[in-house]
């Protein structure tokens, strides 16, 4: 039985952490303040430490450097409430072995705590921390929707490494600032960041845009020039749109990534180039892959690590501070703010362009916005009338509701049980005016006993 040293301050999760540590055969023991957790430390060391960063006497961060301080072989698993890209890649710098965001999910926390039992116990902290590394703030992808903590985790381990990384999504999502996000916060941030939009180049260019040529290799090639490849040398190559590469140009990038080797167009030396390759795509590559469009191998020597990037319908909760930080870079004379009546519009919006739409919303509204508070007037045309019932968009309507509500429900800490019987309560008061506002009348057509049907419309839950 190993010892897990729970440093929570919520004596609710306490218990439930203690509980699972127990189910899975360990011995829990509790503190609530990084205090006297460091004291317990520095007296036996555990096997585990699960530690919250939000903490009444010190941050959980800051606690995190104390631990590396008595012990740096630790397991320790960071759990938060407030999940930011900034916690995610301070927590993994600081030497975080895992990162959880509460509500926590119960088999993701088991099978975390497995993981980190069985793992050899070896320094966690980021290798080439002190080597050039930027330690100054993350230029971060804002928001801390329960849909972006998969890919801020994701983000933070391809920053503590140098492996390939693959970053998938929608148009418009921000890919490329999230490639920029993992240069500047790894090793390499000291070297080059060079981008190649793979889609915008034809595949004779291409090919010698990545590569290189020498003097005489094509008509036009009236001397030798270096590729991005070795533009990129020491630092980071991103290929953006790496699905719409040709297969020519696929098999010479294979042998690069496995021999990490290349010979410039017209040339036969060997060159061999120090770079790390981040690609990213809005297309599905294994479907690419079955129709031959795209070679198996490749792709998995892109995908060691996927940042899976969610689209904006999917992290609507996220809108206001998106807003926010935009109109900020915007209208950086003015301060700007959002009315709550063009907040809603924009929440009711379906977003299929993406973060660089709303970009282009909030261009348009500061151009025609004369004062401090942009009005859904000064919105685009197409953003301004309220929609006022679900016509034929009522289910993808109603499924953007749904998934904005259960983000800010989730970010405010709200288990299975309490969203359930929100949603019922929803429900059941909807439901009641359509039967003449009787409950017995509702409860018969329900098939439900009078009694429990009076309880569950008790509380009913306020409008927010």
């Amino acid at each position: 039985m190993t010892e897990i040293l729970i440093i929570e301050d919520e004596p609710g999760l306490a218990a439930a952490l203690s509980m699972v540590a127990t189910r899975l055969g360990h011995t829990p023991s509790t503190t609530a303040s990084a205090t006297l957790g460091l004291e317990r430390i520095a007296d036996a060391v555990p096997g585990l430490v699960i530690l919250d960063i939000g903490l009444p006497d010190m941050n959980g961060l800051e606690a995190l450097d104390e631990i590396r301080s008595i012990e740096p072989t630790l397991p320790v698993l960071v759990i938060t409430a407030h999940g930011n890209l900034q916690n995610a890649v301070d927590a993994k710098r600081r030497g975080a072995s895992a990162y959880l965001v509460k509500p926590l999910d119960l088999d993701a926390l088991e099978a975390t705590i497995g993981d980190l039992l069985r793992i050899e116990t070896t320094d966690p902290r980021i290798t080439g921390e002190s080597a050039g590394a930027n330690t100054g703030d993350v230029p971060f992808l804002v928001g801390s929707s329960a849909s972006m903590q998969p890919a801020f985790a994701a983000i933070a381990h391809a920053c503590s490494s140098d492996i390939a990384i693959l970053i998938t999504g929608p148009t418009g999502i921000g890919k490329s600032l999230a490639a920029r996000v993992i240069h500047d916060q790894s090793a390499r941030s000291a070297g080059p960041f060079i981008t190649v939009a793979c889609a915008s180049l034809p595949e004779s260019l291409l090919e010698a845009e990545l590569f290189g040529h020498e003097k005489g290799a094509f008509t036009g090639a009236l001397e030798r020039r270096e590729g991005h490849l070795e533009r990129a040398h020491g630092g980071t190559l991103f290929l953006d749109e790496i699905g719409e590469i040709p297969q020519q140009v696929q098999v010479k990038l294979l042998r690069f990534l496995d021999e990490r080797t290349l010979t410039r167009l017209g040339g036969r030396q060997d060159v061999t180039v120090d770079v790390r390759v981040v690609a990213a795509t809005n297309q599905n590559l294994d479907e690419a892959v079955e129709s031959g469009a795209f070679r198996e191998d490749l792709l998995y020597r892109l995908r060691v690590l996927e940042v899976r990037l969610p689209a904006l319908a999917d992290r609507i909760s996220d809108l206001p501070s998106l807003c926010n930080h935009m109109l900020a870079n915007l209208a950086k004379e003015n301060e700007l703010r959002l009315s709550s009546e063009a907040l809603e519009a924009l929440r009711s919006h379906d977003w299929p362009g993406n973060v660089r739409e709303l970009r282009n919303v909030l261009e348009h509204a500061t151009t025609v916005c004369s004062g401090t508070m942009i009005l859904r007037s000064h919105l685009p045309e197409h953003l301004r009338k309220p929609r006022t019932s679900l016509g034929a968009n009522g289910a993808s309507d109603l499924d953007s509701a749904l998934r904005m509500w259960l983000d800010e429900r989730l970010a405010s800490g709200a288990d299975y049980q309490t969203l359930h019987d929100e949603l019922e309560k929803r429900l059941l008061a909807e439901l009641l005016p359509r039967f003449e506002g009787k409950p017995t009348l509702l409860a018969r057509a329900l098939g439900m006993n009078r009694s429990t049907l009076r309880k569950k419309l008790q509380d009913r839950p306020t409008e927010s």
